[in-house]
């Protein structure tokens, strides 16, 4: 008995279906092998359902489909990290705005900002070295809303290097700071994606950019 359909054939018409599905890589080339051998080994008197070879056929197409979709995507992904990159590159020099719990401190005083959701009575930015050491700013009282600030080095005696930096609030609120930098170079990471380097903060990724504010005149 030799039973058809849509193209799929037992006994006679194995090669048919054998050459409609190679040349698909691999994983179609091992699924024919595993075909023709069912089809080889099935019992005469009571031969398999064709309809199974293909639900079979089916879902190898589909597993391919979806390696191609994944495939494409991370092509695209690919692509759209080189155009973010050489976008960033182009910027390179430029001052930026990015947050960070951590500063680099050099000879220069760094403008900082952050903002709160409630009142605070008594607000400080703190900045504590490797060593647990800790620096204060105190900025008194504030209102909801965004908060200005300077790390000035010199008046608050920090030796250059990097700190890390926390606000203290009474409302227990500790809102992300953002400091103002120079951005240095752009680099792609396999983990991290691109990485960029920034004068005040050091080594961030391109999610911590919140504005791009030109070239220094």
């Amino acid at each position: 008995m030799t039973a058809a359909t849509n193209g799929v054939n037992s006994g006679s018409n194995v090669g048919s279906s054998s050459n409609s599905i190679t040349g698909n890589g691999d994983m179609s080339q091992l699924f024919t092998k595993l075909l023709i051998a069912q089809i080889k080994n099935q019992n005469p008197l009571e031969p398999t359902d064709p309809s199974q070879f293909v639900s079979q056929l089916t879902q190898l197409s589909q597993v391919e489909s979806m390696q191609q979709m994944v495939a494409q995507t991370n092509a695209s992904a690919s692509m759209l990290e080189s155009m973010q990159v050489m976008a960033l590159g182009a910027q390179v020099g430029a001052n930026v705005t990015a947050v960070s719990d951590r500063v680099v401190v050099g000879d220069t005083a760094i403008p900082g900002r952050f903002t709160l959701e409630s009142a605070s009575s008594s607000t400080t930015v703190v900045l504590e070295d490797s060593t647990g050491q800790q620096r204060r700013i105190e900025l008194g009282t504030h209102k909801p809303g965004e908060v200005d600030f300077q790390i000035d080095p010199q008046a608050l005696g920090l030796v250059p290097g990097t700190y890390s930096m926390r606000v203290e609030t009474t409302s227990k609120e500790t809102p992300a700071i953002e400091l103002q930098g120079t951005l240095q170079s752009v680099r792609i990471s396999a983990t991290e994606g691109a990485v960029l380097q920034v004068s005040t903060l050091g080594s961030i990724s391109a999610s911590a950019i919140t504005a791009f504010n030109g070239r220094p005149q």
